[in-house]
């Protein structure tokens, strides 16, 4: 673990940012459609999937501070829109899912609606905002299988203070079609099956299987501490790790998974600022 890693606000020119954005648009299709990868596409019934794998869900509207409500409600009918590409997905063994690659570009003309979208740690309303909530779902009930997240990009704003979190920081997955991209890859020799559906207050979603999971994982984070930076700021810093349990609820396994570092938007708490390295 590198405790000397810092970031900083970064300001780019409109033209580094436009062609910025074209080259890795390109990378991502490059990534897509020539690199060789077998990317899922298939869909199944819930029924033939039996053995619920992990299952999470998190709640569709939170009061957020300078956040109009309405772009909330605009992005749950965004979840609407996306979840028809999603369930009932099936990835089989050797198989690799694509966030973007199996949504598609959220567009007008697909009935997106202009929703909620952190942009440089600030909320903006964006067609297709929102979407982000479900990456982090699927990556959260990602890590508590045996399925493998093989890209993941972190965010790199901490927008909230921690009260009523109650996963560990950095757990999530941000996303921007289409190269800040989620892939998960089975290398197992069984299929999966992503159950993803909207309750009245909630978005649920389930990794199903086949087979029976012979193992459990425990997500927590590692370690965490927050630096104060040259440039006035301050870094939040943490490691997620994962304990791996057999039948048995013996400990066979404690995995590094993730390092992550995000720009603070807000003061840190006095006693974390005491024990800042």
């Amino acid at each position: 673990m590198n405790k000397f890693v810092t970031v900083r606000p970064k300001k780019r020119s409109k033209v580094r940012l436009f062609l910025g954005k074209r080259y890795f648009t390109l990378k991502k299709f490059i990534d897509w459609y020539l690199a060789g990868k077998k990317f899922c596409s298939g869909k199944d019934d819930i029924e033939n999937y039996p053995f619920v794998v992990f299952t999470h869900c998190t709640p569709l509207l939170r009061k957020l501070k300078d956040v109009d409500m309405w772009m909330q409600h605009n992005k749950v009918k965004n979840l609407e829109i996306a979840l028809k590409e999603l369930d009932g997905l099936v990835l089989k063994p050797e198989e690799v899912f694509s966030y973007w690659k199996l949504i598609g570009k959220p567009t007008k003309s697909k009935g997106y609606l202009q929703g909620m979208q952190l942009d440089h740690g600030k909320f903006i309303a964006s067609i297709g905002g929102g979407l982000c909530q479900l990456s982090n779902l699927i990556y959260w009930m990602t890590l508590h299988t045996p399925l493998i997240v093989v890209e993941r990009w972190r965010h790199s704003y901490d927008v909230f203070p921690d009260s009523n979190r109650k996963q560990p920081f950095g757990s999530g997955a941000t996303c921007s079609y289409n190269y800040i991209d989620l892939q998960i890859k089975n290398a197992n020799r069984y299929p999966f099956l992503l159950h993803i559906y909207l309750t009245d207050t909630h978005l649920v979603g389930e990794w199903r299987s086949t087979t029976a999971c012979n193992e459990r994982y425990e997500v927590y984070e590692r370690e965490h501490w927050i630096s104060s930076e040259y440039w006035g700021g301050y870094i939040r810093h943490n490691t997620i790790a994962r304990r791996i349990y057999n039948k048995s609820n013996e400990m066979i396994n404690d995995e590094y998974i993730i390092e992550n570092h995000a720009i603070m938007m807000y003061e840190p708490l006095l006693g974390e600022s005491s024990g800042a390295k």
